[in-house]
């Protein structure tokens, strides 16, 4: 096990399997020194645990939980073409969506649970610039989606 998988165990958490496309796209695709992650959903064991907008059907605390589940998904992904999460030489970007109703404005704190959990993983290795992006909705009616986008070391 990688040192990253290490860390990913002593904070109570599982690396989990690749979430399989729900349409033609890879993941992950690796250009050069970088790899980039398609938008991964909250989904754990092949299943959304909620589905619906958030500041109406969910919660923002619980949107918060699900991007740090989707930056969980998205290191499954880079690790599926580097082999190895501890080739990761610093997360670049992260760009997360959040489905919104009309009048939540706080997509940055949701965002923040991917953000805050790559860094609980990786240290200054996951500081990264970062958008967050209010949406009408998302795939499978999803809360949030996210995409991460890592720089790696040969």
């Amino acid at each position: 096990m990688s040192a990253v998988e290490d860390k990913i165990a002593e904070l109570g958490l599982k690396l989990p399997q690749v979430v399989p496309p729900l349409a033609t796209y890879q993941p992950a695709v690796r250009s050069g020194a970088y790899v980039f992650t398609s938008g991964q959903l909250p989904m754990v064991d092949g299943a959304l645990p909620v589905t619906g907008k958030v500041g109406a059907e969910v919660g923002p605390e619980q949107a918060k939980e699900l991007a740090a589940t989707c930056a969980l998904n998205a290191l499954a992904a880079v690790k599926s073409v580097t082999g190895d999460l501890d080739k990761i030489q610093r997360v670049v970007k992260v760009v997360g969506f959040v489905a919104s109703a009309p009048d939540f404005t706080g997509q940055p704190g949701v965002l923040n649970g991917a953000s805050e959990l790559l860094g609980e993983i990786l240290g200054d290795k996951g500081v990264h610039a970062r958008s967050a992006v209010g949406v009408a909705v998302l795939p499978l009616d999803a809360p949030v989606e996210v995409e991460i986008q890592v720089e790696i070391a040969e």
